[in-house]
């Protein structure tokens, strides 16, 4: 779960029992992915994935306090953008569904000149919008 104390919380990888840490510069990530309008669900899986290790969408869900339903909404756009890769592993002990597994396959600077891309393109919709509001008026 996130500790909003900005201390590193930690939980085990399916794949390794490595931890995963989100530390302050997560956090610091987090924050400035939200002022720029990214999402919650969003900003918190990236900042999950921005290490580069696979990780599974329960280890997502246990790290950012993100439910299940959110998670699946984040992982929809970053798949659209095929941001990521999915591979599945069958569970050790019982049945069940496979565990799915995440990584991001695209470097965070070049996810980060997208979403500017992207936010440059809305602010000039905006301003040629603006610009016919005066001429209108």
């Amino acid at each position: 779960m996130v500790d909003e104390s900005g201390l590193a919380m930690e939980i085990a990888n399916t794949k390794d029992e490595t931890p995963i840490i989100m530390g302050s510069s997560e956090y610091e990530m987090i924050e400035l992915f939200r002022r720029i309008n990214v999402s919650r669900p969003i900003a918190l899986t990236l900042a999950c994935l921005a290490k580069g290790r696979e990780i599974s969408s329960q280890s997502i869900e246990m790290v950012s306090g993100l439910r299940q339903p959110e998670v699946s909404v984040a992982m929809r756009y970053l798949r659209e953008n095929n941001w990521i890769d999915i591979r599945e592993e069958k569970k050790s002990k019982g049945k069940g569904r496979p565990i799915k597994l995440y990584r991001l396959t695209v470097p965070m600077d070049r996810i980060v000149s997208k979403i500017e891309e992207e936010i440059i393109a809305e602010s000039r919709l905006v301003l040629r919008n603006i610009e016919r509001l005066k001429h209108i008026a």
